[in-house]
């Protein structure tokens, strides 16, 4: 069992060998204990689809539509979503890291054991998910995207930079942002309630509490 350790967050992540899995591009009836190299699904239709205990590398994914099915058990590294829109789908016990995320549509999506590290999720639009297990974000950016209705209590957003992110009834009681840039952030101060943050990001908390009360700070 391989995990590893982000602030208070422990992630369950899967345990791999390449030597382990056999060679494919073919993703018509899903995947399972696959290798995947450079795989072109741009644009794929996939419903109630299942991809497990697999290593992708390089994939496109980008403009593609996934509905239904899951995500287990696999190791994704460089991997372009960008465009895609996937729906109900869940992910678990995954390392994602690398990948491209830039304007995705993720609605209905149950997250449990999953990191995301160096991923981009600029401008993606995030809608109904849910973290039902442990789920980390490291060095990534997700500036300009829109989170609504999300339940992502005591994830952790380690060093990622949040900056123009709209957040509007999402719940992140106990979540770790430290290390985040978080200027520029659009949020009621509600969505914050129950965060851990370093000393060093109480400025931007400040500016952040000014807008949401409407203050006027003048110098006498």
């Amino acid at each position: 069992m391989r995990t590893t350790t982000i602030g208070d967050v422990k992630v369950l992540l899967p345990d791999l060998e390449p030597d382990d899995l056999d060679t494919t591009t073919d993703l018509a009836d899903g995947l399972t204990e696959a290798l995947v190299n450079s795989a072109p699904w741009r644009g794929s239709h996939l419903e109630d689809v299942s991809i497990r205990s697999s290593m992708i590398t390089g994939a496109d994914l980008s403009e593609s539509t996934w509905e239904a099915g899951s995500l287990y058990g696999c190791e994704i590294t460089r991997t372009d979503f960008s465009g895609a829109t996937l729906t109900g789908i869940t992910i678990e016990r995954c390392a994602i890291t690398g990948s491209r995320f830039t304007g995705t549509r993720l609605t209905d999506v149950r997250l449990k054991d999953v990191l995301f590290d160096g991923c981009r999720f600029d401008y993606a639009t995030l809608q109904r998910v849910a973290a039902a297990g442990s789920v980390a974000f490291t060095d990534c950016t997700l500036t300009n995207g829109a989170w609504s209705s999300c339940r992502l209590q005591r994830i952790a957003l380690r060093s990622c930079d949040l900056s123009a992110l709209e957040l509007e009834s999402c719940h992140l009681d106990n979540a770790d942002l430290r290390g985040s840039r978080l200027h520029g952030l659009k949020t009621p101060l509600d969505n914050l309630r129950g965060v851990t943050l370093g000393e060093d990001q109480l400025p931007d908390l400040t500016q952040l509490t000014v807008a949401a009360l409407d203050l006027t700070v003048r110098n006498e």
